[in-house]
């Protein structure tokens, strides 16, 4: 089974380009975040034409999660327990946001997760991305404790670069989010409740990166960040025989600012 996540910031405005890249990558199961479009208006029949059942969540033109498989798409669970809500308006309750899709595809659960920015430090949505990353590890590590042979992949966009080398430059970082030791000891947290890395192995750095900002020639100039992980548990780490960055399919126009992650399982 080849797995893959991609933020593609706007499936709207690049349907065309993905099911294109999933024709010649021959992916089976594909995890999307920042769709940025409500459930009615993403383009379902795009994929279902190639072969891919969907699941998608999103309330608006902001975040918003998908998978697609064509290996069987099964359980579908929007949000993990204990997600944390939010909301930026002064007298607007919190609600939960489009950000963590889950659904069982070919044995194994996939969850589509595009964990909170933070904004900046100091900033309440900060707070609000720690303690979303906290319950995502207190449901991820319940998950291994309730089936330690559970095939689990969390994927997406983590908003976190866990390593010096995963910034082109950490010194202009000193102030910034994604490099904080509260992020990185976060990340570092589900890593712990029993969870792994399993594309690094493959893709051994400096310099590997899955985004880009389309600002200031990030891209030619080759500076970026590494914030896109495919997390297996145990069993799933098992499986894994190779994985990639496919770094090409950030050029050329209309591009995402994110390139795919690609893992390959055995059976």
């Amino acid at each position: 089974m080849r797995l893959a996540t991609w933020n593609v910031n706007s499936i709207r405005s690049r349907a065309d380009r993905v099911a294109a890249w999933l024709q010649r990558s021959d992916v089976d199961v594909l995890a999307l975040q920042e769709t940025k479009c409500r459930d009615d208006q993403f383009p379902d029949d795009r994929f279902h034409d190639l072969g891919y059942e969907v699941a998608h969540v999103g309330h608006s033109q902001w975040n918003g999660v998908a998978v697609l498989s064509r290996v069987g798409l099964t359980d579908v669970e929007v949000g993990f327990p204990g997600m944390p809500s939010w909301s930026a308006k002064e007298g607007v309750d919190p609600a939960p946001e489009a950000r963590a899709l889950g659904a069982t595809c070919g044995g194994v659960r996939v969850w589509s997760l595009y964990v909170p920015n933070g904004r900046q430090l100091g900033d309440p949505h900060y707070d609000y991305k720690l303690a979303w990353l906290e319950a995502l590890r207190m449901s991820a590590g319940g998950w291994l404790t309730d089936d330690a042979d559970a095939r689990v992949a969390l994927v997406g966009d983590w908003n976190i670069a866990p390593q010096d080398d995963d910034v082109w430059d950490i010194s202009l970082f000193t102030h910034s989010t994604h490099v904080t030791e509260p992020e990185r000891t976060a990340f570092r947290g589900v890593v712990g409740a029993g969870y792994a890395d399993v594309v690094r192995p493959y893709t051994p750095g400096p310099g590997v990166y899955t985004y880009w900002d389309y600002t200031q020639l990030r891209f030619p100039r080759r500076e970026g960040m590494q914030i896109d992980f495919v997390l297996g548990s145990p069993a799933l780490q098992r499986r894994v025989t190779d994985a990639l960055v496919d770094r090409e399919e950030r050029k050329g126009k209309g591009a995402s600012d994110h390139a795919p992650v690609v893992v390959d399982l055995a059976d």
